[in-house]
């Protein structure tokens, strides 16, 4: 059974930074990506960030510039760094564990952080 540990939420004003973290009970590499969605209040769920197998990172436009995803492969630690944090980031952040399999995909994720952005 794959587990996915998110931390690292929280209050922070209007330009500050958080760092989330999602700790897989698992080699990361197993994985085609690893990714952080979120979900704001009456809204659905939306990609945030990903960073594949490889090493190649994809944004969503709006954190572009503010957010870095990066990993730790040794500790099996996927990283948000979100910087210059807006009212708009206000969400759950979901670690998501794209696992895809010779039947389709079956993807993982973790139980959320919450990320509140206010002054």
């Amino acid at each position: 059974q794959v587990e996915l540990v998110e931390s690292g939420g929280g209050l922070v004003q209007p330009g500050g930074s958080l760092r989330l973290s999602c700790a897989a009970s698992v080699s990361i590499l197993r994985f085609y990506a690893m990714g952080w969605y979120r979900q704001a209040p009456g809204s659905t769920r939306e990609f945030v960030a990903v960073i594949t197998s490889d090493g190649t990172t994809t944004y969503t436009d709006s954190v572009k510039g503010r957010f870095t995803i990066s990993r730790d492969t040794a500790k099996n630690t996927v990283f948000l760094q979100m910087n210059s944090l807006e009212a708009e980031d206000t969400a759950v952040y979901y670690c998501n564990a794209d696992n895809r399999t010779p039947v389709g995909p079956d993807p993982y994720w973790g139980q959320g952080t919450e990320v509140t952005v206010s002054s």
